[in-house]
């Protein structure tokens, strides 16, 4: 399976196969049979098979007793956990995260660039009885959503050209309108924040701040999908809800020893 951006002609087959296999059932929860894998990766059985037992093995899958299915192990999540910042930045958002939930009435999520797309680590539901939320583990896209706008605009100019290369290629290879979106991120620079209705979901407003670790770096967007109820009964308005958003990213921006 190749990969957009890399020079060179290293091979690695069984490593190759691993990773195959992982992002395979990352999109299949209800796991799958080493045949299932087999005939969806083009690969035999037999290429299959010693790879699966390994990794069953060190603890990155798990194999279903009654239905001899694998699905990918928490061992997964722990090592990736410990291996980027994303423990210490979770970490570090909940309880903020939590307070700005309960304040404004909204739920809100942390989305950080994990290669061409967006990536929910973490999320924090209204605690009224309605509300919309995005799940752990969602992938956003990074040239048309608020959060990937706000990962993009305060990113360094390399990391973004980057990102928008790795963001294409996600998308199958479909250029994107590179002048429209440079004015589109450099519109979020100057105001700090990107807000803008739902490209997927009527009724909700997204609003996204960015959120800068000690070094000055961005770390992650932390976004708000504001559902506005056709009752008025919102706990706070749009503009309240930005304000305490921006806080709330403030907060935990100098928890991770941002200074402003």
């Amino acid at each position: 399976m190749s990969r957009p951006g890399l020079k060179g002609t290293y091979a690695a087959p069984a490593l190759e196969k691993a990773f195959e296999i992982l992002e395979l059932l990352a999109d299949r929860p209800s796991g799958m049979q080493i045949s299932e894998m087999s005939a969806i990766l083009g690969r035999s059985v037999g290429e299959l098979f010693r790879i699966v037992i390994v990794m069953e093995m060190q603890g990155y899958l798990q194999k279903s007793e009654t239905t001899d299915r694998y699905t990918v192990a928490y061992k997964l999540l722990d090592v990736a956990l410990r291996a980027t910042p994303s423990q210490n930045l979770i970490a570090a958002a909940l309880m903020p995260m939590e307070r700005l939930a309960a304040t404004v009435g909204q739920s809100c999520h942390l989305v950080v660039a994990n290669g061409g797309r967006g990536l929910v680590i973490a999320r924090q539901e209204n605690p009224g009885t309605r509300g919309f939320a995005l799940k752990v583990g969602a992938a956003v896209d990074l040239l048309h959503s608020c959060s990937g706008h706000v990962l993009l605009a305060f990113a360094p100019p390399a990391r973004t050209a980057r990102l928008i290369e790795l963001a294409e290629a996600a998308q199958g290879g479909e250029g994107c309108d590179r002048a429209a979106l440079a004015q589109t991120l450099a519109t979020v620079r100057d105001q700090g924040f990107d807000s803008r209705k739902s490209p997927v979901t009527f009724g909700v407003t997204d609003i996204s701040v960015p959120i800068f670790g000690f070094n000055g770096d961005i770390m992650a967007a932390l976004t708000i999908p504001f559902m506005e109820m056709l009752d008025g009964s919102q706990k706070v308005g749009l503009a309240a809800a930005r304000q305490e958003l921006d806080s709330t990213a403030r907060e935990i921006s100098a928890a991770l020893g941002h200074q402003a």
